[in-house]
């Protein structure tokens, strides 16, 4: 990538240049204020925003608080280095190239993150401007849009992951933890101890990309954001935990997490990714900071949650790692014919649509199994749609027109399965199923592939499906030249209707 340094204010620098960077001078509230802001910008697409002037943190440890950093096409574009008019399809197989080519990490003896070192009484998390950024949430959560990184204790990899959390003292912070999640599974290696946790707020925004997508268990997320930027991160160790963290990151806050219940404090509720408002207090466990460690004049990482129609944040944007992840994950597990996946960024990949080039029947039913069957299934693929190369998967029109015309419940095209475990964050599942454990989905694959269970058929050419009405290429070839002359005044093709055609030449008898 363009980029070659690697911590916030590079990424800063890049974003400024594009004319992506805002820095909010004006006064603003760190509650709701801000989270509304934040919201209404990355509903408009805005550029990344710099709050500098906060209600009482004018002189507090930290004064400074980035959101809506990776919240457009654009600033991914720009993370990747990629040109302007890189479009969805290509990002996604770019991305799917890079995680193939992982670039390990390095320690290093020290950054710019230990310019300060904060003990005992002078760790106070309210120095820094955490918003309360929602109304019904339950406090102000620090945890939205960061690294929380613990290692396995088995293994010694590291997961790096985004976790919820909300302050509540001056040196605690309750944290939403659900078992199935990587740091879940690590709580459950160190338990009865406390287990050793790091957060990392303000490094690229490569580290929150990274984080917030469900690789699989053998794949560390410094490689990761490695393989993105093109060189290795440089790593520092910790003050008072056994890990390691961003030597350019912004802020550290280290502790341990105690298994203890009786140690547990309420946490929530938090406006979470569905886009409803739900939930109640609940007990949590207390990450309890033992250290914090800072560049001078820090800024905070932070961004809002909650997805709906018109109001997509930067979570839905991580869709494009999530989608490349699943195209791995299908190709690592022998399926082949893949062509393009898209986690649909409204459902933050609650619906899943895979492009295929069918070669057998039980195809569209092998990728829905091997999704189900993975890690990630907790939080996504609830449903799953599989179409041919013909399909636009980031066309609802298109899905529409196949799920209108190639799909019949009655011969097998749609097929449920579960009860299964999904999201506790679902309002769709029952409330007496849904706890921090997970919830309760069944889900449901949607075949919209042509059938090949027909006779071939005469009219049809011998095929088994009948053809589409397309305009003769030749024809076609006529009215293209002659476009101007008629005088209709618009383009006779644009960028995306030549890639639909394309598509389409590119069936053949054999699949059709």
């Amino acid at each position: 990538m363009s980029d070659v340094s690697q911590d916030l204010r590079s990424w800063l620098a890049t974003l400024d240049a594009a004319g992506q960077l805002r820095r909010i001078v004006a006064r603003v509230d760190w509650n709701e204020e801000i989270g509304a802001i934040t919201r209404a910008n990355l509903s408009l697409g805005g550029p990344a925003l710099l709050f500098e002037n906060i209600a009482g943190h004018e002189n507090t440890r930290c004064t400074k608080l980035l959101t809506s950093g990776i919240g457009s096409r654009r600033q991914i574009q720009l993370m990747l280095g990629l040109p302007e008019d890189t479009g969805d399809a290509a990002i996604v197989r770019h991305l799917k190239d890079a995680f193939r080519q992982p670039i390990p990490p390095r320690i290093v003896d020290s950054g710019p993150v230990k310019e300060n070192i904060v003990v005992g009484d002078d760790i106070d998390l309210w120095q820094f401007p955490a918003p309360k950024w929602h109304a019904a949430d339950g406090g102000r959560y620090i945890d939205t849009f960061c690294g929380v990184v613990t290692e396995d204790r088995v293994t010694g990899r590291d997961n790096i992951g985004v976790y919820r959390g909300m302050i509540v003292g001056r040196d605690k912070i309750a944290k939403l933890m659900v078992p199935s999640q990587g740091w879940g599974g690590h709580a459950q290696q160190y338990k009865p101890e406390p287990m050793p946790v790091a957060v990392v707020y303000g490094w690229h925004d490569v580290l929150p990309f990274c984080a917030g997508s469900p690789f699989p268990k053998d794949v560390c997320e410094w490689d990761m954001m490695g393989s993105l930027l093109g060189r290795p991160v440089d790593l520092v160790a910790c003050e008072t935990v056994p890990l390691q963290v961003p030597a350019s990151a912004e802020i550290v806050v280290e502790g341990f997490l105690d298994p203890d219940p009786a140690t547990f404090m309420d946490e929530g509720p938090f406006a979470e990714y569905p886009g409803y408002l739900d939930g109640h207090p609940a007990p949590a466990p207390v990450l309890r900071v033992t250290r914090i460690t800072h560049r001078n004049d820090p800024v905070l990482r932070g961004t809002p949650e909650g997805i709906r129609p018109g109001f997509l944040n930067e979570d839905a944007m991580v869709n494009y790692a999530r989608s490349a992840i699943v195209w791995n994950m299908l190709e690592a597990n022998g399926i082949g014919g893949i062509t393009d996946v898209w986690m649909s960024p409204v459902s933050n990949g609650t619906h899943i649509a895979v492009q295929i080039r069918k070669a057998y029947r039980g195809h569209a039913q092998q990728v829905a199994a091997a999704l189900w069957g993975s890690g990630g299934s907790v939080w996504f693929y609830k449903h799953v749609i599989v179409v041919e190369e013909d399909i636009d998967i980031r066309d609802p029109a298109a899905l529409d027109w196949a799920v209108a015309y190639r799909v019949n419940a009655g011969l097998g095209d749609i097929a449920c399965y579960g009860p299964t475990l999904g999201s506790p964050l679902d309002p769709s599942t029952p409330p007496q199923k849904s706890n921090s454990g997970g919830g309760e989905w069944t889900r449901v694959l949607i075949d919209a592939t042509r059938s090949w269970d027909f006779e071939p058929r005469p009219e049809w050419g011998g095929r088994h499906y009948p053809l589409l009405n397309t305009i003769d290429p030749e024809l076609e070839s006529i009215v293209a030249a002659r476009w101007e002359e008629y005088g209709i005044g618009i383009p006779y093709l644009d960028d995306r209707h030549r890639e639909l055609l394309t598509m389409q030449r590119l069936r053949s008898p054999s699949r059709s």
